[in-house]
């Protein structure tokens, strides 16, 4: 186990070091520069020399990576072009919001995902199915832009039930050390702060919830129709055991397997920002982050962004394929 972790983590170097390159030479191909998008209609061929120079988007492009590389490998991930703060901070400023809002929305999708897909497959070809059948394929089909807005028409201006934006009441001067507001409350022992967090968590949980939620109940239907149909589901049944034993030990544990699989990746995609989301709800995550650094040409925290993201996404799917000894104790990670 330790032997393929490790593996798994110096594979991790050649990774970054392609994607890397990939979004070096990608973003010096788009349109415009860092100089024109920061001194706007203030642009001239002066002031644009300076920025260049200052940037050091003057030099060849090898020299340029050359020194990006430099930078990284001391830990300086550089300063963002239109805050001037360091990308490392903004990023751990960021990246608590689009955790919180990540682990909500796949809470509610497995909450919800697992037992739906389950009671179809038992109820094979009945009504529940059928519908849980529709019901996946419109949380697919339905974009997340789209429910969002409907949410919050719903919710937030007919109702009146939740706020629509912001992670909590704009008027709280509440400290946040972690960044976490849930986290933060529930140290503090604030029941007040932690259902206005929770308040403001669960509109956009929802709806960024709904495509993992639909995939996890497909998933699990046909992993459970799979597998209670094998040889130990049956000896298990002939021995005498309690449907309910049989269903949870034998059914369900080898049906999680590629469930588990799908909730990594899922989360994994949800952790790399959820710019639609976090756009409609005004979300001050890591995709609004790195939608406006593109929208801006900021270089450095498109390029320290994206190199954090695929960190996380490597991270957590690697605690997927170690999960798999603890999920069925026969499979042994080689």
């Amino acid at each position: 186990m330790l032997r393929f972790v490790v593996r798994r983590l110096l594979l991790l170097v050649p990774i970054l070091l392609g994607l890397s390159i990939l979004v070096f030479l990608w973003i010096r191909l788009l349109p415009g520069s860092p100089a024109q998008a920061l001194l706007g209609e203030r642009a001239t061929p002066q002031l644009i020399k300076q920025i260049r120079h200052e940037y050091h988007l003057d030099r060849p492009l090898y020299e340029q990576y050359w020194g990006y590389l430099t930078t990284i490998a001391h830990g300086d991930f550089g300063v963002s072009i239109s805050s001037r703060r360091s990308v490392a901070w903004e990023f751990g400023q960021r990246f608590p919001a689009t955790v919180e809002l990540a682990l909500a929305a796949m809470i509610f999708a497995i909450a919800l995902g697992i037992p739906l897909g389950f009671l179809a497959a038992k109820r094979y070809g009945g009504w529940f199915d059928q519908v849980s059948l529709v019901g996946s394929l419109l949380g697919i089909s339905i974009p997340i832009f789209f429910l969002g807005l409907v949410l919050k028409w719903i919710f937030a201006v007919k109702l009146g039930w939740l706020p629509s934006i912001g992670r909590e009441d704009v008027l709280a001067t509440r400290p946040h050390p972690t960044n976490l507001y849930v986290l933060d409350a529930i140290i503090r022992g604030d029941g007040g702060a932690l259902w206005d967090a929770i308040k403001h968590l669960i509109l956009p949980a929802v709806a960024l919830g709904s495509i993992p939620l639909a995939i996890v109940a497909r998933i699990t239907r046909a992993a459970v129709l799979d597998v209670q149909n094998d040889d130990y589901v049956r000896t298990a049944r002939a021995k005498g055991l309690a449907p309910r034993i049989v269903d949870t030990r034998h059914v369900l544990r080898n049906a999680l397997l590629p469930v588990s699989t799908i909730i990594g990746l899922q989360t994994g995609l949800l952790l790399s920002g959820a710019i639609l989301t976090e756009t409609v709800f005004d979300w001050p995550g890591i995709g609004t982050w790195l939608e406006a650094a593109i929208f801006n040409r900021d270089y450095p925290v498109i390029q320290g962004g994206l190199l954090f993201v695929a960190v996380v996404f490597v991270l957590v799917n690697l605690l997927v394929d170690v999960s798999y000894a603890v999920i069925n104790p026969r499979i042994r990670v080689s």
